[in-house]
């Protein structure tokens, strides 16, 4: 199936191919088609995976390792859930794995005691000099650049919440299946983390959350080109390349 909604004056329709049709084409080792699903999801993964990582570059490596594990899966997605969602839960549980193996405690489940406030030294983290106190006049750079350092300092589970409700803009029931906790947890959670960061940061923190943490241009393109080099490497794609 195809969505033809860019213009109604038929001589300007644009195809856009499914997720379905791409994952078949994928599955037939269509390497046109594992592109363009990355470059679907590129974004959503990279902001999966750097709300449990807290390093660019790392986020990145794990956004590679998912695709490479998604891929050599497809027939396992079965279109239960929509394939942003199942590869973001890859994604958690990829970066979730490297912060286990470098000896990093991340519990993001829905174990923990809710009625817990944050510690007193996260919730001072927030409080940012006087100087560098946003406000009415500053630049909507200087606000993503200030807004994301702040999130960097949330403890992993508000910033897992607050990235994919607030930066990707999922909805409470996706949030919650990709973190595998309950929509209450997701909700007290995200609460919690707007309180947090407004705290520091004023009304300003929705204006321009869904800004940052961008992933295109140059990495976007790194992320393309490794794992198709490895998915021909594995000889599980046309040696036609892109072409």
């Amino acid at each position: 199936m195809y969505a033809t909604t860019i213009s109604n004056d038929p001589d300007t329709m644009v195809r856009v191919d499914s997720d379905g049709e791409l994952v078949a084409r994928a599955g037939g080792g269509e390497a046109v088609a594992f592109e363009h699903l990355m470059r679907r999801y590129n974004r959503l993964l990279f902001r999966s995976a750097r709300s449990v990582v807290g390093d660019d570059a790392e986020a990145q490596d794990v956004v590679q390792e998912t695709y490479l594990r998604a891929f050599s899966t497809l027939a396992s997605f079965r279109g239960d859930c929509a394939l942003g969602t199942w590869l973001a839960r890859i994604a958690i549980n990829v970066a979730l794995d490297v912060q286990r193996k470098r000896g990093r405690s991340v519990p993001i489940d829905g174990s923990q005691d809710l009625g817990i406030e944050p510690a007193t030294e996260h919730m001072m983290a927030f409080n940012a000099p006087a100087a560098s106190a946003p406000d009415t006049q500053v630049e909507a750079s200087q606000m993503r650049a200030l807004l994301q350092r702040a999130i960097d300092t949330l403890p992993p589970i508000y910033r897992s919440v607050f990235i994919m409700r607030a930066v990707q803009e999922m909805s409470v029931d996706e949030t919650a299946s990709c973190l595998q906790v309950s929509e209450a947890v997701v909700k007290t959670r995200y609460l919690r983390a707007r309180s947090m960061l407004r705290d520091a940061l004023g009304a300003q923190v929705e204006a321009h959350a869904h800004d940052v943490y961008a992933f295109a241009g140059a990495r976007c393109d790194a992320v393309v080109a490794h794992v198709l080099a490895q998915l021909r490497q594995q000889g599980r794609i046309h040696p036609c390349g892109l072409g």
